[in-house]
């Protein structure tokens, strides 16, 4: 999620919010969201946005780092932290260790989702057993 940030020249592409949108499957609201938190800066040209490739740049590390389940908070240290002190390194290293907590995290996760899966089995294997025995004119066993 390094941003590469640099200022927009006159003559460069720009984009409107609609495009933005659009082509990021996200809506108006999220980008003004983002813009109200300091994420985005397009320019404004009369009342219309007006988004640079510096602003595309950050949107993609925006989205990247909500689908890998990073905070806005986090998102908005990580990127911008390459235009301040520590700069890229310190940027870089701050992310590292974001990772390993995400990751820390989502192994957790998995832990539980497999311990949920293997308590599942075994309760469709008790009720398959207590089919089994209705079918064959016994009853079920107790719960316990």
């Amino acid at each position: 999620m390094v941003s590469r940030s640099s200022s927009p020249k006159p003559d460069s592409t720009t984009w409107t919010i609609r495009q933005l949108a659009d082509e990021y499957a996200v809506s108006l609201r999220t980008l003004r969201h983002y813009e109200d938190l300091g994420l985005l800066h397009p320019m404004r040209v009369g009342t219309a946005r007006e988004y640079h490739q510096r602003d595309r740049i950050r949107l993609e590390l925006i989205l990247r780092g909500k689908r890998v389940g990073f905070s806005l908070d986090q998102i908005a240290v990580i990127v911008n932290m390459y235009d301040e002190p520590p700069g890229e390194a310190g940027q870089l290293n701050f992310l590292i260790d974001q990772c390993d907590v995400r990751r820390s995290a989502l192994e957790a996760q998995r832990r539980d989702i497999d311990a949920t899966i293997a308590d599942l089995d075994g309760i469709e294997a008790r009720c398959r057993e207590d089919l089994a025995k209705l079918s064959r004119g016994r009853g079920p066993t107790t719960p316990g």
